[in-house]
């Protein structure tokens, strides 16, 4: 994976994430266990962070143009990253989706 396109396609706003979704899926499983600081070290600041219940919160990366692009397409959902934290900050789930967690 380029690592610094990523991180610099804030919101995926460039496309730059998107023509890698193939090969996040080829390491997803391995990022399970790591931590926040982790994550935010390798894949840069999420572009959204949502808390849930129990302690427990999402970081969100788009692949596509989120709604704060301008090139967004306001009728349909982006495609985007979702790491479940757990209590501790552990990753516990990462899923690729266009459906909000």
């Amino acid at each position: 994976m380029d690592l610094e396109s990523w991180k610099n396609d804030r919101n995926g706003c460039l496309r730059q994430r998107e023509s890698q979704v193939e090969n996040f899926r080829a390491i997803k499983n391995e990022l399970l266990g790591k931590d926040n600081q982790a994550l935010i070290k390798t894949f840069g600041r999420p572009d959204r962070v949502e808390l849930a219940d129990r302690s427990q919160n999402f970081f969100i990366y788009y692949l596509e143009p989120s709604p704060s692009c301008e090139q967004a397409k306001p009728e349909e959902e982006s495609l985007k990253v979702i790491f479940r934290l757990n209590a501790i900050s552990r990753v516990s789930e990462v899923t690729i989706s266009r459906l909000d967690p």
